[in-house]
């Protein structure tokens, strides 16, 4: 089980004293508690393992929010996951390497714990542990998809510098994965993290952003680096009710700090799409450089919602990753006896950057519903087929999560 470092500690105390000077003075003290329950099922068959995996698993995120107070206010957050039924699966933590991966380790610990300052509307400061998400999580994300969150020890700056213009810096010591503290990875401590990211909402056409990313990660040297990128994003009114969607990434991403390697990658993404009507339809292209010996990694993005939900390419082959997809959704809209519910189905084909390599493709199904504002369902469904990467892998997932 984790433990609360002192730190830590002492930042849920400094949210603590203000918030209860201020209740013995004002009856209309802002606490607000709130609950996350999720339940899953994930079945695993994966090719070249004796054994299917089966992996069931109770997740309970509970915490309080404190009211602003002088401007200050906190946030403390606590998480178990909890296994039900047989240990049929390798958490990563135990051992049973005869089943495949379902990263979701028992466990309980402190998820989040900050405490926020804000002065005025276009300035806010954070400190403490928190789940910072950026842009389309595609460098820096929480994980949301996994049982256990990733989340950050750092102190981050958020400006609204101007209409439309914000600003976005941060800097984290500690990084704790979804792994958890049991696993040999589930902690990198002693970081040396930095990043920039800068915002512009450029009326009726999208969001323009550029960032910059340096990590530098003792407990992971490869995955230290510096990333430079400029990414735009937007949709354009077309017809009656129809919109089209656009999304474009640049990014160039170099050796940093303790990595031993010399390299410099380029990443791209191209992703045009059309919604209308409650359908939503998207093409990509996407494209991680690799040079034979390293390639281009993500290892603080929310990994999961990237090239297939197999989870086949959480980590960038060495060379390459080029990943041609397709991807349609529908959402039951007011009026409909199946309002809410989201049907979708996605396809990718996947290749090497280098070597002409064909690593494989994959089909995606997701159905989601909500039985109410506070309960959703969720079936899901992934399927991957080898070429010369990896093994055949299917993967089911069943979920019901409330919300409190």
């Amino acid at each position: 089980m984790n433990q609360v470092n002192l730190p830590l500690a002492a930042l849920v105390a400094a949210a603590l004293i203000p918030s209860a000077a201020h209740a013995e003075t004002d009856a209309q003290l802002d606490i607000t508690p709130y609950a996350d329950i999720r339940y899953r099922l994930e079945l695993v068959d994966q090719d070249g393992l004796p054994e299917d995996a089966t992996a069931s698993t109770l997740r309970l995120k509970a915490g309080v929010k404190f009211g602003e107070w002088n401007g200050f206010s906190a946030l403390v957050e606590g998480e178990a996951i909890a296994r039900l039924g047989p240990e049929d699966y390798n958490d990563t933590t135990n051992g049973r390497t005869q089943f495949p991966v379902v990263a979701d380790p028992s466990d309980a610990l402190l998820n989040q714990a900050y405490l926020r300052w804000q002065p005025a509307s276009a300035i806010q400061a954070t400190v403490g542990r928190q789940a910072v998400n950026l842009d389309n999580q595609r460098w820096i994300g929480s994980v949301g998809w996994r049982q256990n969150d990733q989340t950050l020890d750092a102190a981050r700056l958020s400006l609204k510098a101007a209409k439309g213009l914000t600003a976005d810096y941060f800097y984290a010591w500690r990084v704790n994965r979804i792994f958890g503290p049991d696993s040999t990875q589930g902690i990198w401590r002693d970081n040396d993290i930095h990043g920039l990211r800068v915002g512009y909402d450029i009326a009726n056409f999208g969001t323009l952003s550029a960032y910059g990313y340096w990590l530098d990660i003792p407990s992971a040297p490869a995955a230290s680096s510096k990333t430079f990128g400029v990414r735009l994003a937007g949709a354009q009114s077309v017809g009656e009710g129809g919109k089209l969607l656009y999304t474009a990434e640049y990014a160039r991403q170099s050796n940093h700090a303790v990595n031993p390697a010399e390299f410099g990658l380029d990443y791209l993404l191209i992703e045009p799409g059309f919604n209308a009507s409650g359908f939503t339809v998207k093409a990509g292209f996407g494209r991680l450089e690799g040079n034979g010996t390293t390639a281009l990694q993500t290892p603080l993005a929310t990994l999961h919602a990237f090239h297939g939900w197999a989870d086949k390419f959480l980590s960038t082959p060495a060379n390459g990753l080029r990943d041609l997809y397709a991807d349609a959704a529908y959402k039951f809209g007011e009026g409909s006896a199946l309002n809410g519910l989201t049907l979708r189905i996605a396809y990718h084909n996947f290749d090497s950057t280098r070597g002409e390599l064909s690593y494989g493709n994959e089909w995606d199904a997701l159905i989601a519903y909500p039985l109410t504002k506070q309960v959703k369902l969720l079936a899901k469904f992934a399927s991957y087929d080898a070429d010369d990467f990896a093994t055949n892998t299917r993967k089911f997932w069943f979920q019901v999560e409330a919300k409190f």
